[in-house]
């Protein structure tokens, strides 16, 4: 079953992408949409409601990208939360532990960048 909101644009010409048009948010779990994906690249979206989190993981031969569109949250980093707002930037180097917490009240999204693709 595809995705409704997956975009993956690798073989069409570049085009601009609002993402706050393609952010699926979900009342039980942090939700995914896919913006674009190629062998060497994935772009998607984080949608956190309120009170919702991805846990601290890592990645193993990847990097990732993380960049705030909307809303406030925390980068959960091992051994400290690191407040995050609109426009702010995080990278998680392969291996590195990281995550993201929504304590609300307000809805948290957030682009996500890994590469190689998954």
């Amino acid at each position: 079953m595809s995705d409704p909101h997956s975009h993956d644009d690798s073989e069409h010409h570049p085009r601009r992408i609002d993402p706050l048009t393609l952010a699926s948010y979900n009342a039980e779990k942090m939700g995914k949409s896919t913006i674009f994906r190629s062998e060497r690249c994935l772009v998607g979206l984080n949608a956190f409601e309120p009170g919702q989190e991805h846990s601290l993981h890592a990645h193993a031969g990847q990097d990732k990208l993380y960049s705030v569109i909307e809303g406030e949250g925390l980068f959960l980093l091992e051994g400290e939360d690191v407040p995050m707002t609109r426009g702010d930037l995080l990278v998680a180097p392969d291996g590195v532990p990281h995550g993201i917490r929504n304590p609300g009240p307000a809805r948290l999204l957030v682009l996500a960048v890994l590469t190689p693709a998954p």
